[in-house]
């Protein structure tokens, strides 16, 4: 899979053409050289988990969780593994 770039002013393709090739890789519009938006491909991914992963809100939520479990440490996998098999 192969990144690729569009400037903006070059992206005269329909919007559908440049969606149906989203398995050729991800295609990131550019503007002035800096990107500005991406087009592509969400398998495996439902409507809510897309439009939480670009929710601010949300997005803050975790970077605190993070924090969080920098500043205070949390249960590794095996741990939350081990505790759910030791319920009743």
């Amino acid at each position: 899979m192969t990144l690729r770039k569009v400037e903006l002013a070059d992206a005269t393709e329909p919007l559908a053409r440049y969606a149906q090739a989203v398995d050729k890789g991800p295609l990131v519009v550019t503007k002035d050289g800096q990107p500005i938006a991406v087009v592509l491909s969400v398998d495996n991914a439902d409507l809510e988990t897309v439009a939480l992963s670009n929710h601010p809100g949300f997005l803050e939520v975790i970077e605190r969780s993070r924090d969080r479990q920098k500043r205070e440490g949390g249960l590794s996998s095996a741990e939350v593994r081990a505790l759910f098999a030791s319920e009743p």
